[in-house]
Order: C-alpha cells, then sequence, then structure tokens
C-alpha cells in the first residue's frame, strides 16, 4: 500500500469522529482551542491506537490466512464502510461533555472501525505500521480539530453526509485491495 491508499483510509476512517466532532461543535455555545484540541487529540490517538493493536492481534494469523488476505481485506472494509453508510441515516445526538471520560468512550466508539483494519493491515503485504497509523492518526487529528470548528460554523447538515462518504471511501478501497489481489 502506497501514502495515497494509507491517507485514503485514514480519511475514511475519520469520517466517525468527524461527524461526532461536528455535533460537540454545535453543543457548544463558545468553541474554544481547547474544545478542538480535545476532540483532535483523543480521537486522533485512538484512530492511531486501534489498528496497532489490531495489527498485533491480526499479525498472529496473517500466514494461516495468505491466499486468501485480499478477500479478508475487502470484506472486513465493505462491513465498516457499509455501516458508516448505515449509521449516517440515523440522528446524531448532541452532548457538550468534553470530560476524560465521555472522550474516551466517543474515541473508542469511533475507533473501533480502525481495529478491524487494523487486523487487514496484518493480512497485507507491503503494509509498515508505524508510518500507516502515523498516517491515520495525523489524518484523524486535523478532520476532528476540523469538524468541531465546522459544526460550530455551518450545523448538522455535515455529520451524517460525512460519514456517508467516509463508508463509500472504505468500500472503494476494498475493491481496489480484492482487484489487485485477484490479478
Amino acid at each position: 500500500m502506497d501514502f495515497l491508499d494509507i491517507f485514503m483510509i485514514g480519511v475514511g476512517l475519520s469520517m466517525d469522529a468527524f461527524a461526532v466532532s461536528v455535533c460537540k461543535g454545535l453543543s457548544v455555545k463558545k468553541v474554544t482551542w481547547k474544545n478542538v484540541l480535545t476532540c483532535a487529540v483523543y480521537f486522533g490517538g485512538f484512530q492511531a491506537l486501534m489498528p496497532t493493536i489490531g495489527y498485533l492481534l491480526g499479525a498472529n494469523f496473517a500466514s494461516l490466512v495468505d491466499a486468501v488476505d485480499h478477500w479478508i481485506a475487502f470484506v472486513m472494509l465493505a462491513v465498516i464502510g457499509g455501516n458508516m453508510i448505515r449509521e449516517s441515516f440515523g440522528e446524531e445526538e448532541l452532548d457538550d461533555d468534553f470530560s476524560m471520560p465521555t472522550m474516551i468512550g466517543l474515541a473508542v466508539a469511533t475507533a473501533i472501525d480502525a481495529l478491524a483494519v487494523g487486523v487487514s493491515f496484518s493480512f497485507m503485504k507491503g503494509v509498515v505500521l508505524l508510518p500507516a497509523v502515523t498516517i491515520i492518526g495525523c489524518t484523524t487529528f486535523v478532520i476532528a480539530g476540523a469538524g468541531v470548528l465546522l459544526g460550530h460554523k455551518f450545523g448538522a447538515r455535515l455529520g451524517s453526509r460525512a460519514e456517508m462518504i467516509g463508508g463509500i471511501i472504505l468500500i472503494i478501497i476494498g475493491l481496489r485491495i480484492l482487484i489487485n489481489g485477484l490479478m
């Protein structure tokens, strides 16, 4: 996988965090840099941590599934992407709580998909873990921070669309991995 592939996966994975960040921006009367950085650090950090955990778990099984790794990556990304698209039709709740327990819960919830992506990374050749999770974490950091600002400025119209776009991106990347694996 090259930089662009990892970056696009990072963009796709960050859409859940973006949608929640938009809601966080909507929930406060005045957005502060502390609000922006809180979302950026928690979401970016967990988007980097979870694929690392997934990669380490999956690495133990990579040799067993080498012949079908592209199918596994495709199915996982398609399921994650499809779930994101389905969730984009639901309602986002507004909550102005930026406390550590709340943010950890939100960060874990928005990064569960990244855990599965990390497992799929362990089955793919050419994925170097540290650069991949750094790109994903930094991408989410920027997108989540921007989400708080955009949510406060432009309102709820962005949240569900962002999640849908993220799901579509993950499905397209999964298809690309499958096609490359079959060739």
